[in-house]
């Protein structure tokens, strides 16, 4: 084989060369390499500059989330309340786990101050299912040694006493049950409701109390703003008193989350939290807070399981001339083991010194009046698990003794 022949390069003509490399082009090909160098100078200077903006973004919002999770945790987040929480155990988007949620009567300028509303929800983001405990504020506890209502806690020890009252009520012997916390005073729950544009309820009884707001509210399907839903709340001119209270109270928050579930998103749930900071103080990381709404979104709220304490208040119920509520505790065992395994609690939604009863959601609290749980006509629409099916009659009995 012959060899292969070298392709030669073509040169320019004498001419074109001379007009390339001539003395009188050196200057203005000098000016071009300094542009060119100039050039490389000012991207360098750009990407530094993008770079560095980019990172005082990255550390200032940094600062500012910082900055909204201090907000919420707020004075009675005290770091005793935090190492009792089991906050590091449970993932708030992946497992079950149950949160204390408190309304207290503090006003600005008062250091201690009683829980008035208590209720604790078990969380179970990935079946999108809620239930809603609540306890009597009277309720009669033993905390360090002492006989209290369980509402005094708050102002004997804060919030800490608060949780560690509540884990002995409904897990004697058993502690860190209540991994989350939440506190809104009654300042703020008007606060927040306002700030959120109102919040759609099914009212089932007449609000006419005086001593809960100046104003009446009639039954009904209506978008009740901060003064109106702290009146809701608050009213307990009814014949069973705290516990009709306690099922207005429940079908609140089931409307208060249906309302910031279905009216927030990963663009304005940050902003959302940022408004109510100065109003709510709970244990939660705003990215906890961010991470739980978006894995509850879709939830059926009406479906939420309901319930109270297994208790009654009478003549038998006075120490050293104190009424109290007292909790049955037999009964209150038996609905905590069916809360824990994640199934209907079949609790009593009146006053009741008998063991599981009826199943209850929040739609059927809305279906039914105060008188109707008294008297022991209430509804209920049956509970989605087979052992309550098979339990439940399908009518809510109650007893007042």
């Amino acid at each position: 084989m012959g060899k292969k022949r070298i392709q030669q390069m073509s040169r320019p003509t004498t001419s074109a060369g001379s007009r390339i490399y001539s003395r009188e082009n050196v200057d203005r090909y000098s000016e071009r390499a300094r542009q060119r160098r100039r050039g490389r100078h000012v991207r360098r200077i750009v990407i530094c500059t993008l770079i560095g903006v980019l990172l005082a973004g990255t550390a200032a919002a940094g600062l500012y989330l910082n900055h909204l999770s201090a907000k919420l945790r707020g004075s009675s987040i005290t770091s005793d309340l935090m190492n009792s929480l089991k906050i590091m155990d449970s993932d708030v988007t992946k497992e079950p786990f149950y949160m204390l949620l408190l309304g207290t009567d503090g006003r600005p300028g008062e250091d201690t101050f009683r829980s008035d509303t208590i209720v604790v929800a078990r969380i179970d983001p990935t079946h999108k299912q809620v239930t809603l405990l609540s306890i009597p504020r009277d309720t009669k506890i033993e905390l360090n040694g002492e006989t209290m209502k369980i509402n005094a806690a708050h102002a004997y020890g804060g919030a800490d006493d608060v949780v560690k009252a509540v884990n002995e009520l409904l897990w004697p012997g058993q502690e860190g049950k209540i991994s989350q916390y939440a506190e809104v005073s009654f300042e703020g729950l008007v606060q927040v409701v306002d700030a959120i544009g109102g919040v759609e309820v099914n009212v089932p009884d007449k609000v006419d109390d005086p001593k809960a707001g100046d104003m009446v509210i009639e039954p009904g399907l209506q978008t009740l703003d901060g003064a109106s839903a702290l009146a809701f709340c608050r009213s307990r001119a009814y014949s069973d008193g705290d516990y009709t209270r306690m099922r207005h109270q429940r079908i609140f928050i089931a409307a208060l989350a249906k309302q910031v579930l279905n009216n927030t998103n990963a663009t304005t749930i940050v902003p959302l939290i940022e408004s109510l900071s100065d109003m709510v103080q709970t244990s939660m990381s705003l990215t906890d807070i961010a991470a739980l709404a978006n894995a509850m979104r879709g939830m059926d709220t009406d479906k939420i399981w309901s319930a109270n304490l297994p208790s009654w208040a009478g003549d038998d119920t006075y120490i050293n001339g104190v009424s109290y509520v007292f909790c049955n505790e037999e009964a209150t065992a038996e609905m905590m083991d069916r809360i824990d395994k994640g199934l209907d609690p079949q609790g009593s939604q009146t006053m009741s010194t008998g063991g599981l009863s009826e199943s209850s959601t929040i739609g059927d609290l809305t279906n039914n009046t105060a008188s109707d749980y008294v008297n022991g006509t209430a509804t209920a629409s049956g509970g989605s698990d087979e052992s309550s099916s098979d339990s439940s009659s399908g009518s809510a009995s109650s007893s007042s003794n």
